[in-house]
């Protein structure tokens, strides 16, 4: 979503320079702070939806895990998450954000998940999924769509997503750079969404 939102900036805002930091929630302090602009982050609905003091955020997208398989493994169509228990799984740490919210999502299908791999790289949960060795639970828009070798199965009967959105400095007057950021990653959003 970030690298589309930056191309339309630089053809529709030429003058705008954009610097771009991949980092964690904690930028939404350096956005209290006045450091930082625009912080694009998410929240998995397990998690309070509090935002600090001062803070507006937009949602962008509503952003649900899928499973992940090698292509030659899994059925087609939805798959429901209980029938995960009995296989190998490539999951992030339980400490993390995500973790916690598939854990909450297998509690909730009716067991406690025992993955065989856990790393917060979806690269590597997905080179394990294609491999055969692991079935992977990853947001989808961390999935490029033309990645080979692999099968995307929805999560049928207990989703688990993640809101991604967009945060700002509450302010009382519009600013015309933030408003530009923030449009150009809601039609990021729009576009990934429908898969344009």
């Amino acid at each position: 979503m970030v690298a589309p939102a930056l191309t339309t900036l630089a053809s529709r805002h030429p003058q705008l320079a954009v610097t771009c930091l991949i980092t964690d929630q904690a930028q939404l302090r350096e956005l209290t702070l006045g450091t930082v602009d625009v912080v694009l982050g998410q929240r998995y609905h397990h998690l309070p939806a509090a935002a600090p003091r001062g803070v507006s955020v937009s949602p962008l997208l509503d952003d649900p895990l899928v499973v992940v398989t090698a292509a030659d493994q899994g059925g087609e169509g939805p798959v429901l998450l209980r029938d995960l228990a009995a296989l190998d799984l490539a999951v992030p740490p339980p400490a993390t954000d995500c973790g916690q919210a598939i854990l909450q999502g297998c509690r909730q299908a009716g067991f406690t998940p025992t993955p065989r791999y856990v790393t917060a790289d979806i690269t590597t949960q997905l080179t394990l999924a294609r491999a055969g060795l692991a079935t992977a639970l990853v947001p989808r828009m961390a999935i490029d769509p033309t990645t080979p070798g692999i099968r995307t199965s929805p999560i049928a009967d207990h989703p688990i997503q993640r809101l991604l959105f967009a945060a700002t400095r509450h302010g009382d007057s519009p600013n015309p750079t933030t408003t530009a950021v923030i449009a150009a990653l809601r039609t990021a959003a729009q576009e990934g969404r429908t898969g344009t």
